[in-house]
């Protein structure tokens, strides 16, 4: 099964060591590469939350938005958005990075990640499926966005699910 046709779930607790290394489970480890040593992509997400994606699906998402800002720039449809254009430059240049995991589902977080995640070595985050890809979360981030947005779990299954 390729990576875009898995679908990764389930909320597990991580420590992070003193090296910021982090095991991921097996289980959705399995879900972001075709094999062992497979580069995969970073994302800065929201503060306090990183997103672990498959490489290649990654580099396609973001490839099909930037020629699609590259052609409206081209055709002059952001004139007057400078300053758009200049934060989604900026936004972009920042916001992702490869890395490796190890064939013990180990990866490590890089500098600049670990800021933005705001997790300590020897500390505990939360590792969670996103049926798409691997988001890691700071437990108390995790905490504050289920209390948000569990209640709409119910309205958001039916419509997605009918």
């Amino acid at each position: 099964m390729s990576a875009s046709e898995r679908f990764l779930v389930g909320e597990f607790t991580r420590t992070v060591d003193d090296r910021w290394r982090l095991s991921l489970p097996p289980e959705l480890a399995d879900g972001l590469c075709e094999s062992d040593d497979e580069e995969c992509m970073l994302v800065k997400e929201r503060l306090g939350a990183l997103s672990l994606w498959n490489a290649k699906l990654w580099r396609e998402k973001i490839e099909r938005g930037i020629e699609v800002v590259k052609s409206k720039m081209q055709a002059r449809r952001l004139e007057g958005r400078l300053a758009d254009v200049q934060q989604f430059g900026r936004l972009l240049s920042s916001r992702y990075g490869n890395v490796r995991m190890d064939g013990r589902f180990r990866l490590v977080i890089p500098e600049g990640f670990r800021e933005f995640l705001g997790v300590e070595p020897n500390s505990e985050l939360v590792v969670v499926g996103a049926a798409v890809c691997v988001e890691l979360w700071h437990p108390r981030a995790w905490r504050n966005y289920l209390k948000r947005r569990m209640p709409q779990f119910g309205p958001l299954f039916e419509e997605l699910s009918a």
